[in-house]
């Protein structure tokens, strides 16, 4: 009989990239894949450590994988591992432990799941630097995330990724071409390039990002291609000149700013101050007017003050944004942030993350009551629980339409019709398939 193995992913889109191509490593016909709420042999848990969050988040899945399942193999990989693999071995019920390199070869490691009485530990000590690891998610016939990028050179005083992942890295555009090829030819309507730090894509093949995107708009059938977050300071004006002017590349463009206070920019040591985000903004607003663009903003860095917070609340407020993501600032073991002094109570980055998420959630209202009205194409992805059919545009707004099944995984002009209470829109279908 066929052992059953279930994944269970935490993070970012690029986690997910790697968790199905781990996946694909176990072969069919000795492992059939599950769900991880059903009942199976060997749990993966491919993990992040961006925030104590994270963590704490793989130790909730592991206890509830041991809670209903006490007999189950769990294998727990990725950058959380990879960091801090003695505290993830000691996490009860824990059977083997990958890092962020060694996690692709994970079905070489499962031939005996057995229960351990002391967990296999297999997460070097330095991180594999040197070798590119493509991924890309499958089994999903609209949407797939396609790795182009890992590592980061960037050492921001806050983030483990450097440590866990590595140097900056990529492999040739020729590649990349060819994966995303087979990736349309398996009837995959949109590629969303993902990686750590997707804008630094050329640095180690001597190629660039808008080389990439120019090469990959041209490749045969694909319909629609989207940039996963890149850094404020690496949006060229050519490559917003090119999202501008080609049809396949979505009008949606995400970029981290983290604070809108030079000071703290500063102390976060991050690339840019804020006048190059109010750049950016605007030179995208100005260049493709319907383009969503999103923005990551983190309250409550060691030494913020109502002052520092204050300027960043006024110049999130000032900037034609159409959504944000707001984190809480999380001590990370082994970054120079944490070490920093005026610590921020829990209290205040609650209050000041509460202030953010209702401006972000009054942004998206508004950015989706100005498409009112208009004529979009909507890629159908799923079926609701109400008996809708859901999708998103080109500048990424979810839309609904009644149910049809027919629709999933096709692309069709919708107008779009009133905003719902569930930060999505109602659409009209038109009888048209975009083919």
């Amino acid at each position: 009989m066929k052992k059953k193995v279930a994944f269970h992913t935490l993070g970012c889109k690029l986690n997910f990239a790697e968790t199905s191509t781990i996946a694909r490593t176990f072969p069919e016909e000795m492992y059939e894949r599950v769900s991880p709420d059903s009942h199976a042999d060997i749990y993966v848990i491919n993990t992040c450590t961006v925030t104590d969050a994270a963590d704490r988040k793989c130790r909730q899945a592991v206890r509830k994988i041991i809670h209903h399942n006490p007999g189950a193999f769990i294998a727990v990989v990725g950058c959380y591992a990879q960091l801090r693999h003695d505290e993830v071995a000691a996490i009860e019920g824990v059977d083997l432990v990958l890092g962020t390199y060694e996690k692709f070869d994970i079905a070489a490691y499962v031939d005996n799941i057995n229960k351990r009485e002391v967990p296999e530990i297999h997460s070097c000590e330095a991180v594999e630097t040197e070798g590119f690891k493509t991924s890309w998610s499958a089994g999903d016939r609209t949407r797939s995330f396609l790795k182009v990028q890992d590592g980061c050179d960037y050492h921001c005083s806050y983030c483990t990724v450097p440590l866990a992942r590595g140097k900056s890295r990529n492999p040739f555009i020729s590649e990349i071409v060819k994966e995303a090829g087979g990736i349309v030819a398996a009837g995959t309507s949109e590629i969303v390039l993902t990686g750590v730090n997707v804008g630094d894509f050329g640095k180690s093949t001597g190629e660039s990002l808008g080389q990439l995107l120019s090469a990959l708009v041209n490749v045969e059938g694909l319909r629609r291609l989207r940039l996963s977050s890149i850094e404020p300071n690496l949006v060229s004006n050519a490559i917003i000149d090119l999202i501008a002017s080609e049809e396949v590349l979505m009008p949606h463009i995400h970029m981290p700013l983290q604070s809108g206070s030079d000071r703290i920019l500063g102390l976060m040591r991050r690339r840019y101050r804020r006048e190059v985000f109010h750049d950016r903004v605007m030179n995208i607003r100005e260049r493709i007017p319907g383009a969503a663009i999103g923005a990551d903003v983190i309250v409550g860095f060691p030494g913020e003050t109502e002052s520092d917070y204050e300027d960043t609340y006024r110049f999130l407020e000032s900037l034609p944004l159409s959504y944000l993501h707001v984190f809480t600032y999380s001590p990370r073991p082994g970054t120079p942030a944490a070490e920093l002094p005026g610590k921020v109570s829990k209290q205040e980055k609650e209050r000041r993350s509460r202030q953010l998420i209702k401006l972000s959630e009054s942004r998206r209202m508004a950015f989706m009551r100005t498409n009112t009205g208009k004529t979009c194409e909507v890629l159908f992805e799923k079926q609701g629980s109400d008996g809708v059919v859901d999708g998103l545009t080109g500048n990424y707004i979810r839309v609904m339409v009644p149910w049809g099944e027919e629709l999933p995984g096709t692309i069709r002009q919708v107008r779009l019709t009133s905003v719902r209470d569930d930060s999505s829109m109602n659409g009209e279908l038109i009888n048209t398939t975009i083919k």
